[in-house]
């Protein structure tokens, strides 16, 4: 294994340190396994060093580090890349994770944060003026890889996309410039950013526009594994109204005093909701819910929009074992519903689950061209995501998913939403991006012909 010996002598060490603000981890320091430790277990890995950025400037140092060292670059916002990309070995990890400023500014309705926010510095920020953007259902995920690749959420019908939202970013170039990106500024790079990954540099900082969001009716509902609550799901998405946020799921049922003892650990489906439309309409919204089958346990109430992204943030700790695969659809397809069931009745884990994440309404007011997100479509996005504590179980779990992706991919579109995508998936890249790959390799090119940033779901150059 390297040793960051051999990338600095002390002299060059020492001038490291004295020209950033943030710090600098290497083996042997006491610090090292929880600085280099990736939130994904499958990803045990041993970088070189580990910038701990402060600000802009420790990131440009960084990058010009990792560049004329030619050195394995490995970005880090959130740190929950299932396919390990937030690590790497032998080489430098930038880690943004101490850049977590959020500024919000209410009478233009937007939010600028930094590139080590996670979801829950955002959502806090944003919910004090009753205003919010979408992100995911993990308040652990960080802003940069979620929004990067697209970024889908509860409030995506209604919003659109993260990306979708991206008013202007701040972007470390792989040449070590800072370049302000905006519709008028750098325009290129703004675009290919918003869905197009890490490819194209760092991002420190992301201006959000925001939207009205204050309390939500929100929470999950469990129905009996039934393809006949699937059907009339994907019935009921397309004529609801764009305030509900609703995710199919196929799960395990928790052990949660909501649900009937009797189905603790088996399978079943799950609705999860995120009604952020007019308190009054509540009644007609638990009546939807109702409607789709047998409901054998829930929990749904009024609660602050924040609360809702954390709700399944204790299943879902640094430390487990992930293995993903991602796909879009037009529709939910009897096919695809057989498919559901099939392997729902086989899930390896508690942890594990399918989610189908309805991306119609707002999504579908982008045009294909407009951003790097290709798939404006595409009415749903599933996830498989078996998640497990034990490395025996590794073999198991990636042969269930692997047989599932098979199985499902005949009901799918070709592409995969790079952020459910694994690292045995880069085979997958030009398909998610369509008629848009070309561009962006042209954008690569510009800002980023080395390829320094390739530890991603990679556009070569």
């Amino acid at each position: 294994m390297t040793t960051y010996q051999a990338v600095l002598d002390d002299r060059q060490l020492e001038e490291l340190r004295e020209s950033v603000h943030g710090d600098i981890v290497q083996p042997g320091d006491p610090g090292y396994d929880t600085a280099r430790r990736a939130y994904n277990a499958m990803h045990d890995r041993h970088p070189a060093l580990v910038l701990q950025a402060a600000d802009a400037s420790d990131v440009l140092a960084g990058v010009n580090l990792a560049r004329q060292r030619g050195l394995p670059l490995a970005v880090r916002g959130g740190g929950h890349a299932v396919a390990g990309y937030a690590t790497c070995d032998d080489g430098l990890v930038l880690d943004l994770g101490r850049m977590r400023g959020v500024r919000v500014d209410p009478e233009r309705r937007t939010a600028r944060a930094e590139g080590g926010c996670t979801w829950a510095d955002l959502n806090h920020a944003t919910h004090a003026f009753g205003l919010a953007t979408t992100g995911g259902i993990v308040s652990t995920t960080g802003v940069a890889g979620l929004t990067l690749g697209g970024g889908m959420g509860y409030l995506s019908r209604r919003c659109g996309l993260a990306c979708d939202n991206l008013v202007s970013a701040d972007v470390v170039t792989a040449d070590g410039r800072l370049l302000m990106c905006d519709e008028d500024r750098n325009p290129d790079l703004f675009w290919a950013v918003r869905g197009g990954g890490g490819n194209f540099g760092v991002v420190t900082s992301f201006e959000f526009r925001l939207h009205p969001v204050g309390d939500v009716l929100a929470g999950p509902t469990f129905y009996p594994l039934d393809g006949d609550v699937a059907r009339r799901y994907r019935e009921l998405i397309p004529e609801a109204p764009e305030e509900l946020g609703a995710l199919l799921g196929v799960v395990l049922g928790p052990p949660a005093p909501f649900l009937p003892e009797r189905w603790h650990g088996r399978p079943v489906m799950v609705v999860l909701t995120c009604w952020s439309g007019p308190g009054e309409e509540d009644g007609q919204v638990r009546a939807r819910l109702a409607a789709l089958g047998p409901v054998i346990g829930q929990h749904v109430a009024r609660m602050p929009y924040p609360v809702i992204n954390t709700l399944f943030d204790d299943e879902m700790p640094t430390g487990l074992y992930h293995y993903w695969k991602g796909y879009f659809s037009r529709e939910l397809t009897d096919g695809a519903i057989d498919v559901h069931l099939a392997y729902g009745a086989a899930l390896p884990s508690l942890q594990s689950d399918t989610l189908i994440f309805p991306i119609d309404g707002a999504c579908h007011r982008v045009g294909p061209g407009e951003t790097a997100f290709a798939y404006r479509d595409a009415a749903f996005s599933t996830g498989i995501g078996p998640s497990f504590t034990d490395p025996a179980d590794i073999a198991a779990n990636v042969g269930w998913c692997r047989a599932y992706d098979a199985a499902l991919r005949p009901h799918s579109q070709e592409g995969g939403y790079v952020n459910f995508l694994d690292a045995d998936d880069q085979d997958r890249v030009r398909a998610n991006y369509r008629q848009n790959y070309e561009r962006l390799v042209a954008v690569k090119r510009r800002y980023d012909p080395g390829n320094l940033f390739r530890l991603n779901q990679n556009i070569a150059p």
